[in-house]
């Protein structure tokens, strides 16, 4: 590929299959608020909007969710998730071969996530991706999160980017409006936490594994 691009990750459901850790988090931190548990496979499309919508999307499952029961979970929620920030999460299959082929062909690579920033890094630094990317925005990073374009153009701006040369990766209706917003093209993983089908997501492009990207990102590669 030629003409080196900024590409713009998100973290939780398209880079990481983070689901069964969120997914003890939330549950741990309903449990103190003397909820039931909410199955994982329904906490996969919980995810994306940051932990507050999470908890709040979890209380709503068994009864009432108002602010103060969100915030006062908070705290169980991120101290568990915290000390098991990686016990079930792994990349999706074909993450790390990508990212290489992409570092070795000249892109800046970021993720740009609502995952609070210090826990964003804890999971990458877990990960052994230390090195990879050339920035990392957390939902605490900016003003206002995703969908709001400007957590990915400051996103852009921290990796050394051009902002008209960047195309987003991501999993869900957040990434694709802030793409959109931002006037960047967005393409859209088949497999991570979105809740509703990716081909309603008004995505350029959908992949079903990381081993399409390349193909995908050629749209973007002038000669």
């Amino acid at each position: 590929m030629t003409a080196p691009l900024s590409i713009i990750f998100d973290l939780d459901g398209t880079l990481v299959d983070t689901g069964p850790d969120i997914c003890a988090a939330l549950n741990h931190a309903l449990a103190t608020l003397g909820r039931p548990p909410v199955p994982p496979d329904d906490v996969r499309h919980m995810v994306g909007h940051g932990s507050r919508a999470l908890l709040a999307r979890g209380l709503a499952e068994s009864g009432e969710s108002t602010p103060a029961l969100v915030e006062a979970g908070v705290p169980a929620f991120f101290d568990y998730y915290g000390a098991h920030i990686a016990d079930g999460s792994r990349p999706f299959p074909g993450v790390e071969a990508a990212l290489d082929r992409l570092m070795a062909a000249g892109h800046r690579l970021a993720i740009c996530t609502n995952k609070p920033a210090a826990l964003a890094h804890a999971l990458v630094a877990a990960l052994g991706w230390g090195e990879r990317f050339a920035a990392g925005l957390g939902i605490d990073s900016v003003p206002a999160p995703k969908p709001d374009p400007g957590h990915v153009w400051a996103t852009i701006d921290a990796a050394g980017g051009v902002r008209g040369r960047a195309v987003l990766i991501g999993d869900s209706i957040a990434d694709v409006s802030a793409a959109r917003a931002a006037g960047l093209p967005v393409i859209v993983v088949g497999f991570g936490f979105s809740d509703r089908p990716v081909a309603e997501l008004g995505a350029d492009a959908v992949i079903d594994h990381y081993d399409e990207l390349d193909a995908a990102l050629l749209r973007w590669q002038p000669v």
